[in-house]
């Protein structure tokens, strides 16, 4: 399923974990999961990454920049640090379980 020549086994640090927010649940309805990327990555890598570690079938692969903002702790400013994130859309039938039952 892996298309050799996009995955490089060395490469395994491209998805760093999965995004958990009230929009990325909501886009598991649609077959949609969101993943905090390696900000060098590109759709390539991302899609065969997915495909070779959750053994799925990708469609499609949407990234964005975030920006890093303002953080205040009490009178302390700080940064919180830029990420990629990547909404990768699944073939039917293909599921990714992100939530581990007991």
């Amino acid at each position: 399923m892996v298309n050799s020549s996009f995955f490089n086994p060395n490469s395994a640090d491209t998805i760093k974990y999965p995004l958990i927010t009230d929009k990325a649940t909501r886009l598991l309805e649609n077959n949609q999961y969101s993943f905090i990327v390696n900000p060098k990555s590109d759709k390539l890598a991302i899609k065969s990454a997915i495909e070779y570690l959750f053994d799925v079938k990708v469609i499609k692969v949407n990234t964005c920049h975030l920006p890093k903002k303002k953080k205040r702790v009490g009178k302390y400013l700080g940064w919180k640090s830029h990420y990629k994130k990547a909404i990768v859309i699944l073939s039917e039938g293909d599921t990714i379980n992100l939530f581990a039952e007991n």
